[in-house]
C-alpha cells in the first residue's frame, strides 16, 4: 500500500467546521453517543446492479471543531456495524487542534479497524481541480468501496454545492464519509459530522472530485 506517494503538506486539514447545508439523509442522529452505546439497525438500500446504494450510516456529530477526521472515520465504520470510540481513534491519528494531518493518518486505523490490511488505500488527486480521469477514478472507488459494504472517507477543502443548490463551504479542510450513490455513481451520499442538523446531502461526483482536489481519499 503506496500511501507514501501522497504529499502530507498538500493533504493536511485544520479539521474546522465553517457553515454547512444538508437534507434529512438515512441516517440516525446519535450526538455524542458514549462508546457503549450498540449502533443502531438500519435498513441498507441495497441495489446493487441497479445503479444505486446506500449504506446505514449510524452518524454522530464530531463533539469538537478538529475532530472531522476522527468522527468522518467513526461514521464509515458504523456501516460495518462497528461502534469505536472517537476519541481512542483520535489518539491513533495523530488528531490535534490542528486536525488531522492526512487521510494517510486515517487508512491503517479503517484497516485495523476493518480487520484487514488492504481493506483500503489512499488515493491522491494532487491536481488544483480533478480532471475527467481522476473523475472516473473517484467514481468507480465509490462505486466498488460501497458495494463492498464499506464507505469512503474524503479530505475535503474549500467550497462545493449540494444537488440542492446548498452550499458547503470547508476553508480549513474537513474530512467527511461516502456512504452511498445512485445514478451508477454519478451522484453520492455524504454523511457530514460537521453539524447534526445537516448530516446527509446529496453531490455530483463531478464536484465531490473537485472539493478533494489537492488532497486524497481512502477506499476500497
Amino acid at each position: 500500500m503506496r500511501t507514501d506517494l501522497i504529499r502530507k503538506t498538500a493533504l493536511t486539514a485544520a479539521g474546522l467546521a465553517f457553515t454547512g447545508g444538508a437534507i434529512a439523509g438515512p441516517v440516525t442522529t446519535a450526538f455524542a453517543a458514549p462508546s457503549t452505546a450498540k449502533p443502531t439497525t438500519q435498513t441498507q438500500t441495497d441495489r446493487k446492479g441497479h445503479g444505486e446504494r446506500e449504506l446505514g450510516v449510524r452518524y454522530e456529530a464530531q463533539p469538537n471543531f478538529y475532530y472531522c477526521g476522527p468522527a468522518a472515520t467513526r461514521n464509515a465504520l458504523s456501516v460495518q456495524g462497528k461502534n469505536i470510540n472517537v476519541d481512542d481513534m483520535a489518539k491513533e491519528m495523530g488528531t490535534t487542534e490542528a486536525g488531522t494531518n492526512s487521510i494517510n493518518d486515517i487508512t491503517p486505523v479503517l484497516n485495523k479497524e476493518t480487520g484487514k490490511n488492504n481493506a483500503y488505500r489512499s488515493v491522491e488527486i494532487s491536481t488544483p481541480d480533478a480532471d475527467a480521469k481522476q473523475t472516473d477514478t473517484l467514481r468507480a472507488d465509490i462505486v466498488k468501496t460501497v458495494d463492498d459494504g464499506r464507505a469512503v472517507v474524503a479530505n475535503i477543502a474549500g467550497t462545493s454545492t449540494d444537488t440542492d443548490g446548498v452550499t458547503h463551504s470547508y476553508e480549513g479542510g474537513h474530512y467527511i464519509s461516502v456512504v452511498g450513490y445512485r445514478d451508477n455513481g454519478n451522484t453520492v451520499t455524504i454523511a457530514d459530522s460537521a453539524d447534526p442538523n445537516q448530516a446527509a446531502y446529496q453531490i455530483t461526483v463531478e464536484h465531490l472530485a473537485d472539493w478533494i482536489a489537492t488532497r486524497g481519499y481512502a477506499t476500497s
